[in-house]
């Protein structure tokens, strides 16, 4: 069933504020399982399930990382630029699709170091002058990596499972849930990768008494790592304690750790000298709002091949439920 759910919401186009399609996906799938289901301005897809107790709000942001036309040169190649953060050492030579269909391919200039720049980047779709290409794909159109999974084992790699194994973990954790003895407030955000947009309006809007992200985080334990970093796939669900953006809540961070303890689910502590995640802007929101993140450890982070464990993020959903059943101020 995760692995379904997760194929399914591999595919849709979805980079940063071009949603619409990943959005309409998970909504068709939560419909039944949700007491409410909205969009807001933003774009955020926020389903509820009601519940007599605390306002708990998890959110997975449903954005990818992808590429935004700029121009064309005269031979017919795009110029592009990112749109979130985009690693040119992994960009080059692969496929790529364009919001409106078109497929092309990215690749780099020729370069004097091993240092490529966004500005050494380009995509070729076939044209064979600047009035062409930008016919083909226009000013401004967005375009992301084209999916392709492999399987390993438990193991599946694959583009923008950052932050999509997120959603389906959120997905079947709403499948999950009997009658909740909270409200739960389940938001699939917008615009994460430039700045978690989504989830700072969100938050605003709900008012949450406690706020969860739910994430992807770089793993450790591959050749050479560094920092090292504690969290390793295939090892279970990694409860944060700090990133560059937020420093969990005692209350949220604790709260999981004894959810995992009491339910037997082996889990590990993340600490993460960079990145963040949708939970520095649920925290900081109004008057702060206690919150945490709960992640899934992914190999290759912002690569083609994004590498995470269907038996973590199934553990994600049972030590989620738990905690939401049990969670207590």
């Amino acid at each position: 069933m995760m692995k379904d759910t997760l194929f399914s919401l591999l595919t849709p186009f979805g980079p940063s504020g071009q949603e619409g399609p990943i959005a309409a996906a998970i909504a068709e799938m939560i419909r039944p399982h949700a007491d409410e289901l909205r969009t807001d301005a933003m774009g955020n897809l926020i389903a509820v399930r009601h519940g007599p107790g605390k306002r708990i709000m998890f959110c997975a942001h449903m954005d990818q990382i992808g590429y935004i036309v700029l121009d064309a040169d005269k031979e017919g190649f795009l110029r592009v630029s990112n749109v979130g953060g985009v690693n040119p050492a992994s960009a080059g030579f692969r496929h790529v699709v364009f919001q409106n269909g078109v497929t092309g391919v990215i690749a780099c200039e020729p370069l004097a170091d091993d240092k490529p720049g966004i500005e050494k980047l380009y995509i070729d779709v076939g044209a064979d002058s600047r009035e062409k290409a930008l016919e083909i794909a226009p000013i401004g159109t967005m375009a992301v990596i084209a999916h392709q999974a492999s399987q390993m084992g438990d193991h599946v790699a694959a583009p923008y499972m950052d932050d999509r194994a997120a959603c389906a973990v959120l997905v079947e954790l709403l499948k999950a849930l009997g009658k909740p003895k909270h409200e739960i407030i389940a938001v699939f955000t917008v615009q994460e990768e430039v700045g978690v947009r989504g989830a700072t309006t969100a938050a605003y809007s709900v008012q949450p008494d406690f706020g969860l992200a739910i994430d992807v985080t770089p793993a450790g334990g591959v050749p050479k790592c560094d920092p090292p970093l504690p969290a390793k796939v295939g090892k279970g669900p990694a409860v944060k304690v700090k990133d560059s953006g937020s420093i969990s809540t005692p209350v949220v961070r604790d709260g999981l750790v004894a959810a995992a303890k009491r339910a037997g689910i082996a889990f590990q502590y993340e600490v993460l000298p960079y990145g963040g995640t949708d939970a520095r802007a649920i925290m900081v929101s109004r008057g702060g709002v206690p919150s945490g993140t709960l992640s899934i450890p992914c190999r290759y982070v912002h690569s083609p091949v994004e590498t995470v464990s269907v038996r973590d993020m199934e553990e994600c959903v049972r030590l989620l439920k738990v905690w939401a059943e049990e969670i207590v101020e």
